[in-house]
């Protein structure tokens, strides 16, 4: 994250402004610029390249282990708020600083919306087709203090 340049992350948080709430950065690609992923909360994804136009993204660029974390559009905007800082830090001051950052920067709703998302991930050859119409009602269940895995097990007993 270092590395990016903060007119590209202008145009990332652009476009997660306009598509989702969360990204994820190809590891593959071109330094500078990356290929990246937005998600919105019903975990339709739209990938951009480089220039912020869509892509039509390989299904392994996007995988576990080609791929950074889920970050938030906040944690972005702390990123970008960050850059232009001395040089003088050292990068493991700074992974501690935006690390402390990003968690104090996640909400009680982003914590459900990234553990469903998890869980979803995860789990979708085990779950029924269809699953994700109920994405709002596996939200409510979490909030009531269901995890991930048992708001999903509730939806699929009560429908499928």
């Amino acid at each position: 994250m270092d590395t990016l340049e903060a007119d590209y992350l202008k145009g990332v948080t652009a476009q997660m402004k306009a598509y989702g709430e969360r990204v994820q950065f190809a590891l593959s690609g071109p330094g500078q610029r990356p290929n990246y992923q937005v998600t919105n909360t019903f975990d339709k994804k739209m990938a951009f390249d480089g220039n912020h136009h869509l892509l039509r993204a390989e299904e392994h660029e996007f995988a576990v282990g080609n791929a950074t974390v889920v970050l938030t559009l906040q944690q972005i905007e702390q990123t970008i708020a960050g850059i232009g800082m001395a040089k003088t830090t050292s990068s493991v001051r700074k992974t501690r600083v935006v690390g402390s950052a990003a968690k104090a920067a996640v909400k009680p709703g982003d914590l459900i919306d990234i553990q469903k998302y998890e869980y979803f991930k995860n789990n979708m050859q085990k779950l029924p087709e269809g699953i994700r119409a109920y994405s709002q009602q596996v939200s409510a269940l979490m909030k009531q203090g269901m995890s991930a895995e048992a708001a999903f097990g509730e939806i699929v007993q009560q429908y499928f």
